[in-house]
């Protein structure tokens, strides 16, 4: 019997084998060839985010130690009509439903909504969650300046909070940057330009439409509710691109207009996911807290932080050290997600992954749950496809 000091103890098992990425960038080659068809894309002029291939995601999942990607659509043109948006969320979807169908257990999706279109975003969510087996939607923070948490979008979420749903967000341009608001699906026509933006290497590939624009700043597709074109005051940074921190700051935005208006209270079946940690949200908690009574009406502080703990974060980012958002939020609601193609393949492995792995403020239990567990018991369909991982 060999000595007990000669016995090394086993690690505890923290997931890292058998990730769950619920922030994948998914931009269907189905869609790319329909939009090149209708003169709503040029291939050559998209940057490498838009051009999502199986066998390199595949590749970088096997290195990340994803077993299960949750693919977030991109669409990323302007829509001159609702008829030619909801083609391209059809195309969109059907591919996604595809891809899942023909990898087993590697990948699943959520559908992409316009909130800017209810009809076709009604249509969208019966079709993604209800036809094709969708494990939730996705959103983009802002519409033409109209944030989540506006009234205009509650007959679409009483559906979504009538079938319990995840509801996935993801930032943008700031309303007056770049010419355009959040990522809405429809524009005035007119012929799309390059894909050019200062955004263009990494996150401008956000939401639903987010991607081309008709003019030389990557963005999305213009909203067509109220401020669409951009509200007051926009500005852009020279030289800072804006999905380095405008985005944060839409995120953060669509976040207190949703504790603002009650949004989980309304619809308390929802689950939110907000992306990159967040955004500023953490860092200023106690500031929201502190200055509660200055909103328009005023929120009960309390609230906001009950909306703290209610929320569910993604580690797509990078994530910042994590101290912060423990402190502020509930680890059993933190998700990975590695934010691939638009963050490189190399940046996940090489940043995100070793700062998750060498986080002091995470215990073994904290990345079991961040890596995979809290994913499974969000969205419980997954557990069966995710794969064992050796």
């Amino acid at each position: 019997m060999p000595d007990i000091a000669d016995i090394t103890p086993l690690q505890p098992d923290d997931g890292s084998h058998d990730r769950i990425d619920v922030h994948h960038h998914f931009c269907a080659p189905e869609w790319l060839e329909w939009a090149e068809g209708q003169g709503l894309a040029n291939r050559k002029a998209l940057p490498p985010w838009a051009r999502w291939d199986a066998a390199a995601a595949l590749d970088l999942m096997d290195r990340a130690g994803i077993a299960t990607a949750v693919l977030k659509p991109m669409l990323p043109a302007r829509y001159a009509t609702s008829a030619q948006l909801r083609e391209a969320t059809a195309v969109t979807l059907r591919a996604a439903a595809e891809v899942t169908r023909a990898h087993p257990g590697r990948f699943a999706f959520h559908a992409p909504l316009f909130l800017d279109d209810p009809e076709v975003a009604r249509w969208a969510l019966r079709l993604g969650l209800d036809e094709l087996g969708a494990v939730g939607v996705n959103v983009t923070a802002n519409y033409g300046g109209v944030y989540l948490g506006d009234p205009s979008y509650d007959p679409l979420f009483a559906e979504l909070d009538e079938r319990s749903a995840v509801v996935d967000t993801h930032p943008h341009n700031l309303p007056g940057v770049g010419g355009g608001g959040g990522g809405g699906g429809m524009a005035p026509a007119g012929g799309p330009g390059p894909d050019a933006g200062p955004g263009a290497g990494h996150g401008s590939g956000g939401g639903p439409g987010a991607g081309l624009r008709t003019g030389a700043d990557a963005g999305p597709g213009a909203g067509r509710g109220p401020g669409a074109g951009g509200g007051p005051g926009g500005v852009a940074v020279p030289g800072i691109p804006h999905f380095l921190c405008d985005f944060l700051l839409d995120t953060t935005r669509a976040a207190l207009n949703m504790i603002h208006k009650g949004t989980l209270d309304r619809f308390p079946n929802l689950s939110v996911i907000l992306p990159h940690a967040g955004g500023f949200l953490p860092h200023i908690a106690t500031r929201v807290q502190a200055f509660a009574g200055s909103l328009t009406p005023p929120v009960d502080p309390a609230m906001v932080r009950d909306y703290l703990l209610r929320f569910y974060y993604d580690t797509a980012g990078p994530m910042s050290p994590a101290g912060t958002l423990l402190a502020m939020a509930s680890p059993d609601r933190i998700l990975f997600g590695s934010d691939w193609p638009a963050c490189p393949s190399d940046m996940v492995t090489g940043i995100a992954l070793p700062g998750l792995a060498d986080d002091p403020a995470l215990t073994p239990a904290h990345r079991r749950g961040i890596n995979r567990d809290n994913a499974v018991r969000l969205m419980p369909s997954l557990a069966p496809l995710s794969p064992a991982r050796v």
